[in-house]
């Protein structure tokens, strides 16, 4: 059985550990953050070690981190290098974190490194593949019964378990209208994306709307048939 570590930063990473925890057979060590962090930290691994973090969190194959701050994500990295983690996910794209110190970081300690805006869109690298081929972009099977949905079945969700509340929105929903619901669903959920741009959680749903249209191209085929 994998270990995931998750580092969480107030409510940061919570639903991560909730959606491991109840749709994965994969084990959970989690250590956390501050909510409030100073703008800027001068000694990044000094600050680390005075929060007496649960070490533990780096005896793990994968590990995700929800510090969103561009001095203490780097000093994650190196203790995750060190320790001989595998690979290391950071949530909050770019500019949360500076993306060319941990390619260094990357290289140096040979540790996978992935930095994405929304979870729901992390790449299929098989160093990563443990989680993503649970928890990640959404794959879906649907069941329908003459011009609507019956059933939806997440095989593959998004990590924060916007996938799972839009499967159960889609119940009795026309195979017409369902695509576009499911991507409505997806923004009303209260996901930590970004909102107000093109990105964040108006990608996450447009992958949902296209992950529902597939599926129900692929369950009409198999009714023909």
């Amino acid at each position: 059985m994998t270990n995931i570590g998750v580092i969480t930063r107030g409510k940061y990473g919570k639903r991560l550990i909730e959606t491991i925890l109840q749709k994965t057979d994969l084990k959970v060590i989690s250590a956390e953050i501050p909510a409030l962090l100073p703008d800027f930290i001068d000694e990044p691994e000094d600050f680390l070690e005075g929060l007496h973090l649960n070490t533990e969190v780096f005896n793990t194959e994968i590990l995700v981190t929800y510090s969103l701050h561009p001095d203490l994500t780097p000093a994650i990295a190196r203790l995750a290098g060190k320790a001989g983690v595998r690979s290391l996910i950071v949530p909050g794209g770019a500019s949360k974190a500076p993306v060319k110190e941990l390619e260094q970081i990357s290289q140096e300690y040979g540790i996978y490194i992935e930095v994405d805006d929304i979870c729901c869109n992390l790449s299929s690298n098989p160093a990563i593949s443990d989680f993503t081929d649970k928890l990640s972009s959404p794959m879906l099977e649907v069941t329908i019964n003459k011009d609507k949905v019956e059933h939806v079945k997440v095989i593959r969700g998004a990590p924060c378990g916007s996938t799972w509340h839009m499967a159960d929105g889609l119940k009795g929903v026309s195979l017409k209208d369902a695509p576009a619901k499911a991507g409505l669903l997806i923004q009303q959920y209260p996901c930590r994306a970004v909102r107000g741009n093109k990105g964040g959680i108006h990608e996450s749903a447009k992958l949902h709307k296209d992950a529902v249209s597939k599926a129900i191209e692929q369950a009409i085929r198999k009714k023909e048939h």
